[in-house]
């Protein structure tokens, strides 16, 4: 089965990747965009989904700073 994990910086976390895409959509004539998170997709084939949970929190994102969500997917 496949499962897509997506990872990104928790709310109020300093993004500066996120910054500075949001800093330089203006000056590509995109007004408007008040905020930019940029995580990072990561997509597995797995037995089961028993374990993505525990990869997920041990490996996969960092807790402290970074929330993550996943789906299975096929």
């Amino acid at each position: 089965m496949k499962v897509r994990v997506l990872v990104r910086p928790k709310e109020g976390i300093l993004d500066p990747q996120g910054e500075a895409v949001r800093g330089a959509l203006p000056a590509l004539g995109f007004g408007g965009v008040k905020t930019v998170h940029i995580g990072r997709l990561i997509e597995m084939e797995v037995e089961t989904a028993d374990e993505v949970d525990a990869m997920c929190k041990r490996l996969l994102a960092n807790p402290t700073i970074e929330e993550y969500e996943w789906e299975v997917i096929h």
